[in-house]
């Protein structure tokens, strides 16, 4: 089964390490969406299944965690799990993004195995 992934970061650098990475994980990859920030990515959502997000906190128009709040809202958050990749490292808000319905939250720079493990664990994926 190929999974459809959402990269939602204000940096097309960070967006394509990101992208990058996801393929060398080893996940069999449908197709990667972009989007440069919360309003964009609301806007993947709605049009695209998408079976796990990866977004940055810090976006202009929309950050992240307003993005994960209308999703929690929604009930989207549910169905399709959000993992926060981020320099953010104040434990104020990554309990309350936890609190919210975010599944993970990776620090920057990150490793191909910590995307791996992430993805594995809330995709549901078989270990090899």
């Amino acid at each position: 089964m190929a999974y459809n992934i959402l990269v939602v970061d204000d940096s097309r650098i960070v967006r394509t390490v990101v992208s990058k990475t996801l393929h060398l994980t080893g996940i069999d990859i449908g197709e990667i969406f972009e989007a440069e920030n919360g309003q964009e990515a609301l806007e993947r959502l709605e049009n695209h299944w998408i079976d796990i997000v990866f977004a940055d906190i810090n976006m202009p128009v929309m950050n992240g965690e307003e993005m994960v709040e209308i999703m929690a809202q929604q009930k989207m958050l549910d169905e399709t799990p959000v993992v926060i990749i981020s320099t953010d490292r104040s434990v104020t808000r990554i309990e309350k993004l936890l609190s919210k319905g975010v599944r993970a939250y990776l620090n920057k720079p990150f490793t191909p195995e910590s995307v791996r493990a992430v993805s594995y664990t809330h995709l549901t994926l078989p270990t090899n």
